[in-house]
């Protein structure tokens, strides 16, 4: 606005106008403010963040370490496998034919003995070994191939 020019260093007083912008932003900044410490203060909320934060670090750390076991299983059944002789193969893949068809007889058997709870949780845990039967079978592998690996080294 205009200026008194008889007193150097006086302004003039603000419009209503300008008061009223001055007081609208006053009263922005003050709500921000506020929000940002009303978000602080929300420990609840910070809490759940920071829980969703590691549950998400958690399971990535989970998957990297679960393929990086895989692979080393896998590498670890195929030196196996590549270091032992084809009749002790022969022979590991006869016992596991025999293993497989004595555990069918004794599952059979168990299952007619069993009172129905037990059958039912029986059940239940074939599902899921079926359903994760690839790292089952590999984890089997490599104990069946270093027991006859083992074995054989006795025997030498």
């Amino acid at each position: 606005m205009t200026q008194d020019k008889s007193q150097p260093g006086k302004e003039a007083a603000p419009s209503p106008e300008e008061l009223r912008e001055q007081v609208e932003a006053t009263r922005e900044e003050l709500g921000e403010t506020v929000e940002a410490l009303a978000a602080k203060a929300d420990v609840k909320t910070r809490a759940h963040d920071k829980t969703t934060a590691v549950k998400q670090q958690v399971t990535e750390r989970t998957t990297q370490v679960t393929h990086q076991l895989r692979d080393k299983a896998t590498h670890a059944a195929h030196l196996v496998q590549d270091r032992t002789p084809e009749p002790v193969r022969t022979k590991a893949a006869a016992a596991t034919v025999q293993v497989r068809d004595k555990a069918v007889h004794v599952g059979e058997l168990a299952r007619e003995k069993a009172p129905e709870p037990v059958r039912e949780k029986a059940d239940q845990g074939m599902r899921m070994a079926q359903a994760n039967r690839t790292p089952l079978v590999v984890a089997a592998g490599v104990v069946v191939a270093l027991l006859i690996v083992r074995r054989a080294r006795r025997r030498r």
